[in-house]
């Protein structure tokens, strides 16, 4: 059983998460500048079986697509020609970020550490993930 990847997709930096081979367990993989997702990507699915994408999908209050959706349907429909064998799956990623920045501080990181934008964004795609994992075990 291959794992399955989740990616919390922004302009800048995209953050990333990974569940072991079991899909028991959501854990941060990386933060990579978004220019280079799709090289990041092809190297690591040729190093690890990953059978599922679930991309973090930011909605408003409202449950409606927010003003970042376009974009990040458009990653998922450039990742699904690049990677056609792999299913997508959006999750609502409202409050990811807040989230994040809670567990940042109640794990302990220092004030430093919790300034590394890159750090939010791994956070982020692992709660994608952990909720993914939740709803769809």
């Amino acid at each position: 059983m291959g794992r399955i990847l989740a990616i919390d997709y922004g302009m800048k930096r995209t953050g990333l998460a990974v569940t072991d081979p079991l899909r028991i367990i959501a854990t941060a993989l990386e933060t990579v500048e978004t220019k280079n997702i799709f090289v990041f990507l092809t190297g690591y699915f040729e190093k690890e079986p990953v059978d599922e994408i679930v991309i973090g999908l930011p909605k408003t209050l409202r449950n409606e697509d927010s003003e970042n959706a376009p974009a990040v349907r458009a990653f998922a429909k450039q990742l699904n020609q690049k990677f056609p064998n792999k299913p997508i799956h959006f999750a609502d990623e409202r409050f990811t970020s807040t989230i994040a920045r809670q567990t940042m501080v109640a794990g302990g990181m220092k004030k430093k550490d919790r300034r590394v934008k890159g750090n939010v964004d791994k956070i982020s795609a692992t709660l994608i993930l952990q909720s993914h994992l939740a709803t769809n075990n």
